[in-house]
C-alpha cells in the first residue's frame, strides 16, 4: 500500500474528557489512543502517516516524536477543513485513508479491507459504515432504492426519519486523491454548526455521478470513539480483553483476565501463569514458565525464564532465570539481579546489581549497591548510601555473609567470603575472609532479687 497515506485527525479539544490535555493522549493499554491507530495503520501495511493536529499540538508533537509527518489546522472548523490541511504533507498518493484520533478499538485487518476494497471497485470514496442497536451520535448513512450511498447526515441536522436509520458512518474514508482534494475546495459551512464537513464530500460524488462504495464492520465494537472518561474506561477494557485472549490462545495461563491488566506493548513467553491483581505494563519482557501475582507489577523491565514474582513491584529493573522476588518487594530502577537470586519480603533494591545465588531474604534497603555471587544478607541490613548530598557506593563480594541488622556506610567494600557480625555499623572496608564487628560491647549486670524489688516497690 505504498500508494496510500494515512491521515488522521486529531485537532480537536474533546471538551468532555474535562482534561487539560489533549484528548487523543489520553492512554489506555499501554498508548495513547493516538499511538492505537498509529499502530493499527502500520501493521494494515500503511507506511506514511500524516498527523492532523491543533488543539495541544505542542503535547501532541512531544508526545509522538519528531518523526511522524504533522500537518496544523490553526483553526478547528470541521472534519473537512481539517483534512484540507494535509493535502501538502500527503504528498502524491494516490489514495487517501483518513482516520480519527480518538478510535483506538481499529482493527489492522479491517483497514486493510478497506483500503483493499476502494482500489478494487474504482470508487472514488470508500466509506467504512456498521450498524448499531443504539445509532445516536454518530452520522447516519443515506441510501436510494437500490441501496447505493447517497449521502451521509449528521445527528444534529438529520430529520426524525433519518435519525432513525442504524446504520452510521465510523468517520473512517477512502478516497482517491485526484477527486478528494479538489472535492475539499467546494465544501461550505451551510449547517446548523457551521464547519465545514468531510461528510459532504460524499454528497458532492453522488452529484457528480461518481461512484461511492461502502464496507460494512464485522465488529461495531472497532469503531466505537473516546469522548469522555467512561468510554476511555470502556476501549480500556476491550483493548485488554483482546490482549488477553490473544496471550491465553498462545499458551499463557491468566487465571482470572477481568483483573488482569497487560499493555499491548509487554510480550511474555508460553507457560507463564498470571495471577489476579498483576499489572504489566510498557516495554516489558516476561520469560517463559515463570508465576507472576497476585498482586504484582511490572513496568519496563525484563523477567528471564522461570522466574517468580508474588506481591512484587519491579520498575525499569532486570530480573534474570529463576529468581524468586516478594512477597512485598520493591525493585526501582537501574537493579539487576542475576540468574537464582532471591529477593524475600519487605526488601527494596534500588540502582543495584546482585550476583547470581545470592539472597536477600526480608527487612533490607540496598541501594547503589553492587553484591557478587553467592552472598547472603540477613535481615534488617541498610546500604546508608545517601550522605544528605550525594550518593555512595557499596560493594560486597563473592561469598560474603553480611549479618541482621547491619549499617553498611557507603562508600564501602566487604570482601570476598568476608562475615560482618550481626547489629554491626560498618564505616571501613573489610578485607576478604575477615570478620567485622562494631558494636557496642555488652554489659550484664546481676539483677536484684524478687524480695528486694518488692521493697523497692513499697518504698518507691
Amino acid at each position: 500500500m505504498s500508494d496510500t497515506v494515512a491521515v488522521i485527525l486529531a485537532a480537536g479539544q474533546g471538551k468532555r474528557m474535562r482534561s487539560r490535555q489533549p484528548k487523543v493522549l489520553h492512554r489506555v493499554a499501554g498508548r495513547c489512543l493516538l499511538e492505537h491507530v498509529l499502530a493499527a495503520t502500520r501493521e494494515a501495511g500503511i507506511k506514511n502517516s500524516v498527523i492532523v493536529i491543533g488543539h495541544g499540538a505542542a503535547e501532541v508533537k512531544a508526545a509522538l516524536g519528531p518523526e511522524q509527518t504533522y500537518a496544523w489546522q490553526e483553526e478547528q472548523l470541521g472534519t473537512g477543513h481539517a483534512l484540507a490541511q494535509a493535502r501538502q504533507a500527503a504528498g502524491g498518493a494516490e489514495s487517501i485513508l483518513v482516520l480519527c484520533g480518538d478510535t483506538p478499538l481499529i482493527r489492522p485487518a479491517t483497514i486493510a479491507s478497506l483500503v483493499k476494497e476502494h482500489q478494487a471497485t474504482g470508487a472514488v470514496a470508500t466509506v467504512l459504515t456498521a450498524c448499531l442497536d443504539d445509532p445516536a451520535g454518530y452520522g447516519r448513512i443515506i441510501r436510494d432504492e437500490q441501496g447505493r450511498v447517497r449521502a451521509i447526515v449528521e445527528e444534529r441536522d438529520a430529520a426524525p426519519a433519518e435519525r432513525a436509520i442504524n446504520e452510521i458512518n465510523t468517520g473512517i474514508y477512502c478516497f482517491t486523491a485526484s477527486f478528494l482534494w479538489p472535492a475539499l475546495a467546494q465544501l461550505r459551512p451551510d449547517n446548523n454548526q457551521g464547519e465545514y464537513y468531510l461528510t459532504d464530500v460524499i454528497a458532492l460524488a453522488v452529484n457528480q455521478g461518481l461512484a461511492v462504495q461502502a464496507l460494512a464492520c464485522d465488529d461495531p465494537e472497532e469503531i466505537l470513539g473516546v469522548n469522555d472518561r467512561v468510554q476511555l474506561a470502556a476501549a480500556g477494557a476491550i483493548l485488554r480483553r483482546r490482549i488477553n485472549t490473544t496471550l491465553m490462545l498462545a499458551g499463557i495461563t491468566i487465571v482470572d483476565p477481568a483483573s488482569t491488566y497487560i499493555d499491548a506493548s509487554v510480550t511474555i513467553g508460553p507457560d507463564t501463569t498470571i495471577y489476579p491483581g498483576t499489572f504489566l505494563e510498557g516495554h516489558t519482557i516476561i520469560g517463559a514458565n515463570c508465576s507472576l501475582g497476585p498482586g504484582t507489577t511490572v513496568r519496563d523491565s525484563q523477567v528471564g525464564d522461570g522466574s517468580e514474582l508474588i506481591h512484587a513491584v519491579v520498575l525499569a529493573s532486570t530480573v534474570g532465570p529463576g529468581c524468586h522476588i516478594g512477597p512485598y518487594a520493591y525493585l526501582r530502577p537501574g537493579t539487576v539481579l542475576e540468574a537464582g537470586v532471591k529477593v524475600g519480603d519487605f526488601v527494596e533494591v534500588k540502582a543495584s546489581r546482585i550476583g547470581r545465588g545470592s539472597k536477600v531474604p526480608h527487612l533490607t534497603y540496598l541501594g547503589d549497591t553492587t553484591v557478587g555471587a553467592g552472598v547472603n544478607v540477613g535481615a534488617g541490613t541498610i546500604t546508608c548510601n545517601y550522605d544528605g548530598r550525594q550518593k555512595w557506593p557499596t560493594t560486597i563480594e563473592d561469598g560474603a555473609f553480611i549479618g541482621s541488622n547491619a549499617n553498611l556506610v557507603a562508600p564501602v567494600r566487604v570482601g570476598a567470603g568476608a562475615l560482618v557480625g550481626a547489629g554491626s555499623t560498618i564505616t571501613r572496608d573489610v578485607p576478604a575472609g575477615a570478620l567485622a564487628l562494631a558494636r557496642g560491647r555488652q554489659v550484664n549486670l546481676p539483677r536484684r532479687g524478687k524480695k528486694d524489688d518488692a521493697e523497692r516497690q513499697e518504698k518507691g
